[in-house]
């Protein structure tokens, strides 16, 4: 185990040493799209309070629109990363980095039907361990299932995450991306929670220093996550997915239940 873990460490190495060399190429570009986001993420935020006290119908459209904005923007900055790899920096075109509506419709097929087995899995673990309200109390029993569920959800989520690639990357439908997903990250499932960590810690560390009022340093931190880290972990992410493509030697139309373990 240890020498596998020291094996995923050095690949991860190379996929942020890739990741940083593709992000200078275009850092500007990339990270004004994630700067994008941002904007977007936090106006939705302000608009939904203030729209909320005028029509909660209003507050529930412009809710749905900035949820739309937001996925296709960072679609966008999906395909434009895959540009970056693929295209020399003068064939780069902003408009072919704009998600088609077949691709729209395809992302979110993927997130209902994960919402729907998210959904589905605490139906089936609440049935299974129903069975303990005789052993133990009501509110320990739901804490158990609410604690099971979000652990296999987390898991699963990981595996899956990389659906969006497969649809942009592809073209392939809704439910095969997300069996080429699982099939993709199987054998992998360590290297992409290590992969997370790395940009997760830097997250970790401005909430540290931000609950302990070391308000210069979290200012600090805060800036290097938005204009470094996330640019990096999208440009990171696409590169470990190449990568795991690449090493593939699976089924064309590999089913679910064959890779969930």
């Amino acid at each position: 185990m240890i020498e596998y873990l020291k094996e995923s460490t050095f690949v991860i190495n190379d996929v942020i040493s890739d990741a940083w060399d593709v992000l200078k190429k275009r850092y500007f570009a990339i990270a004004g799209i994630c700067f994008l986001l941002f904007v977007v993420s936090n106006v939705s935020g302000i608009l939904a309070m203030y729209l909320n006290s005028i029509s909660i119908f209003l507050s529930v459209f412009m809710a749905l629109l900035f949820l739309v904005l937001y996925f296709g923007i960072q679609l966008a900055l999906f395909k434009h990363i895959f540009q970056v790899l693929d295209r020399k920096q003068d064939d780069i075109r902003w408009r072919d980095s704009i998600p088609t509506l077949k691709e729209m419709i395809y992302f979110f097929a993927c997130v209902i039907s994960i919402l729907l087995g998210a959904f589905i899995t605490y139906l089936l673990i609440s049935v299974v361990f129903f069975p303990l309200i005789y052993l133990i109390s009501v509110e320990v029993m739901v804490q158990i299932v609410y604690f099971i569920t979000f652990v296999l959800a987390f898991c699963m989520f990981l595996r899956i995450a990389f659906f969006p690639f497969f649809i942009l990357d592809k073209g392939v439908k809704p439910f095969k991306a997300i069996r080429l997903s699982l099939a993709t990250t199987r054998g992998n499932f360590i290297r992409i929670v290590l992969l997370l960590a790395f940009f997760a810690l830097f997250g970790s560390l401005y909430l540290y220093f931000s609950y302990r009022g070391y308000a210069v340093i979290s200012s600090g931190l805060s800036m290097v996550n938005s204009f470094v880290i996330v640019p990096l972990s999208s440009v990171a992410f696409i590169i470990a997915y190449r990568k795991m493509v690449r090493d593939y030697r699976g089924d064309a139309d590999p089913s679910i239940m064959e890779n969930i373990i």
